[in-house]
């Protein structure tokens, strides 16, 4: 056998074995630590017992007992116990020294949910025996006079309030349908008790009516309540607890309507209680939040001689200026490419797939990266990018290390995504925002290629669009950038010069591009479809330019190559088709539309497909097939086509509308005349 006097030499005393208290010890433990004084006898039998809980105002009053439990004692003890007046519920399970097994674990969650079950069966007795019974106290009641020790002290009038028998304050609580549910009692001391077995949940008490328009305050308690509606005139509905400000402020909401103006006045808690409630009742329901700027409620705030009314009063902001004063000052738009790039705005790149869109963005990254002062004539501002990169890593990287070979670059002031993630979801964006919060400098551009990759749900859906450009709208205010959305144009003709999927992406956009690829040889042509702010761009034009990388060789050893965007000079211009021509394509639209019915789409001229060939064929004697061939998109050409190239139409629902404001505005005054 081993020697273990050296192993418990040295003062060493083996752990001494936990010592279990009896179910029933724990559970009058549990019930202390929780402020109730439990009972000297505890039946763990599942049904509901009630006894004198000791709390507040319910020890001395004969067969009051507020306090409650449920317990099994069967298996695992377990149950719930709590004081309906204090409002205390609390969950228990018997601690046996060991973890319990998943067999004890479903039976102590079905235990728990068979607890619930039975306290809420008492409870709806208990509501509806309360109900009577306060209803008899309320209508017995006096009305109470000024000087109650309670008002006297709070400073405040009885605005209806009530005096119970034995002196104490008396004011209800009604439900949403005017019905009395429960009453709260305030002794002179400030004390206050709610009827036992009212339902207190959602229930409020307005003091003081009003036929103007103005605001409805909210408050947690009956004096704080009085003093608004006292320092304001306007009417001040009493929710009695912090809890309780949420669903009351839901239930108003609800009634007014969403042009009610709500001020829910929050209590300046240490805790934090009062101010933590109103902040959700003001942002989930749309009102005003109040709060004293030092610690009590709106009683005490006038009660140490502040001017009550002039807190209440909605805050003066230079929301609304003068046009003068909004005009005096110039605000120059601040670009990070001039013309093409603009700071802290959304931007998208389109473009068919392996057209070229990524290596122009990239070109525009590495040159503000990498601090090169111009691109195709355009100043570049210097700063950092941050790129999420969805796809391609691999050529990604390659065209990279090409662009800092044939720029002469060696730094760049750039960071990389190593893959993609679903933005538009809480996880993903936190991805982000945390990533980018570790950069040692703010990004002036966050790049997001592809928005396919980032995006989860349907590009075509207008709602899961929307979550995606919320995601970006957080990010430019987080870090005060621009976001570069790069996208794929559709796959028909009609669709090369939008982007794919829902219209609320180019609603939402501060400047949109096309990467137009050349055909025959032609360069890549970059056009700018929208400017909000400024004046649309002159295309530009590029070409992709192989370039060897350095030191980079494949598997057979020959030297690997990449492509970079290098400016070209503009095609050569093809000989301009007589102005007629086109003039003569407008006619036929608008006579077209006319003979049509001109109809009208969102206050523009729309004609039909069909419409405008039935036109061609009956009034122009063209043959069906020829109308086809007018009617056809791709042909750049012919009628259709020719408009869409000239942004004259654009294709809606089964035709087209007409978008150039000069030939829109004639067309309807032909109509009108």
């Amino acid at each position: 056998m081993a020697n273990l006097t050296g192993i418990f030499s040295g003062g060493f005393t083996p752990p001494t074995e936990k010592r279990i208290d009896p179910p029933d010890v724990q559970l009058k433990d549990a019930m202390l630590a929780c402020g109730l004084e439990p009972p000297e006898y505890l039946a763990m039998d599942g049904k509901l017992h009630r006894f004198r809980s000791g709390t507040k105002g319910s020890g001395g009053k004969g067969g009051d007992k507020p306090g409650w439990y449920i317990v099994f004692g069967d298996g695992v003890p377990a149950g719930r116990f709590g004081c309906w007046r204090s409002g205390i519920e609390q969950t228990w399970v018997a601690d046996t020294g060991r973890t319990l097994t998943p067999a004890e674990q479903m039976a102590h969650a079905m235990r728990l949910a068979e607890a619930r079950a039975a306290r809420e069966a008492e409870l709806a007795k208990q509501h509806e025996v309360a109900s009577d019974t306060v209803t008899i106290i309320w209508e017995s009641a006096q009305p109470a006079s000024p000087d109650h020790p309670y008002l006297a002290r709070k400073g405040i009038q009885p605005h209806g309030a009530r005096v119970t028998g034995d002196g104490r304050l008396v004011v209800p609580l009604y439900s949403e349908d005017g019905t009395l549910a429960s009453l709260q009692y305030i002794a002179h001391d400030g004390g206050k008790l709610y009827h036992p077995g009212g339902q207190t949940g959602g229930k409020f008490w307005q003091i003081g009516v009003s036929d103007e328009p103005g605001p409805l305050y909210i408050a947690e308690g009956f004096a704080t309540a009085a003093s608004i509606h006292e320092a304001s005139g306007r009417p001040c509905v009493v929710a009695y607890s912090a809890s309780n400000l949420v669903p009351v402020t839901g239930a108003l909401r609800e009634r007014l309507g969403v042009s009610a103006e709500l001020v829910v006045v929050a209590d300046n808690d240490a805790s934090g209680v009062g101010q933590k409630y109103a902040e959700q009742a003001c942002a989930k329901y749309g009102a005003r939040m109040v709060i004293p700027p030092e610690q009590g409620d709106a009683n005490d705030w006038q009660a140490a001689g502040h001017d009550l009314a002039m807190l209440l009063s909605p805050p003066v902001s230079d929301w609304l200026i003068p046009a003068d004063d909004f005009a005096a000052q110039p605000a120059p738009i601040e670009w990070l490419v001039k013309l093409w790039l603009q700071a802290e705005a959304l931007i998208m790149v389109h473009g068919p797939s392996g057209g070229g869109k990524t290596f122009v963005v990239l070109d525009w990254c590495l040159r503000m990266a990498a601090g090169l002062p111009v691109w195709q004539g355009c100043k570049v501002r210097p700063a950092s990018v941050v790129y999420l990169a969805g796809e391609g890593h691999h050529g990604l990287r390659g065209r990279i290390a090409a662009w800092k070979h044939h720029n002469s670059v060696s730094s760049l002031k750039m960071w990389l995504s190593r893959d993609g993630c679903d933005l538009n979801t809480p996880a993903g964006y936190l991805r982000v925002l945390e990533q980018v919060r570790s950069l040692p400098e703010r990004p002036a551009l966050i790049v997001v290629d592809t928005l396919h990759r980032f995006l989860l749900g349907d590009e075509n859906s207008a709602q899961d669009a929307k979550t995606m450009l919320d995601a970006c709208a957080a990010l430019m205010s987080e870090f005060r950038c621009a976001v570069l959305l790069v996208h794929h144009t559709g796959v028909s003709d009609e669709a090369q010069h939008r982007a794919r999927g829902s219209s609320a992406w180019r609603g939402a956009l501060d400047i949109e591009i096309s990467v137009v690829p050349g055909k025959d040889g032609a360069p890549i042509e970059l056009v700018q479809r929208k400017s909000k702010d400024a004046e649309q761009a002159a295309p530009r034009y590029c070409h992709l330019e192989s370039v060897a990388i350095p030191g980079w060789y494949d598997e057979d050893g020959e030297p690997v190559t990449s492509a970079v965007a290098v400016e070209a000079e503009p095609p050569e211009a093809k000989e301009e088709k007589k102005d007629s021509k086109m003039a003569g394509h407008k006619k036929m639209l608008s006579e077209g539309w006319f003979s049509g019915g001109a109809e009208e789409r969102h206050g523009q001229p729309y004609v039909s497909r069909s419409a405008l060939k039935a036109y061609m064929v009956s009034k122009l004697a063209m043959k069906e097939s020829t109308a086809d061939t007018y009617l056809r998109p791709g042909k750049d050409d012919h009628l259709i086509g020719a408009l869409l190239l000239a942004d004259v139409i654009t294709p809606h629902e089964h035709g087209w509308i007409v978008t150039s404001p000069e030939m829109a505005s004639a067309m309807l005054l032909r109509k009108a005349i």
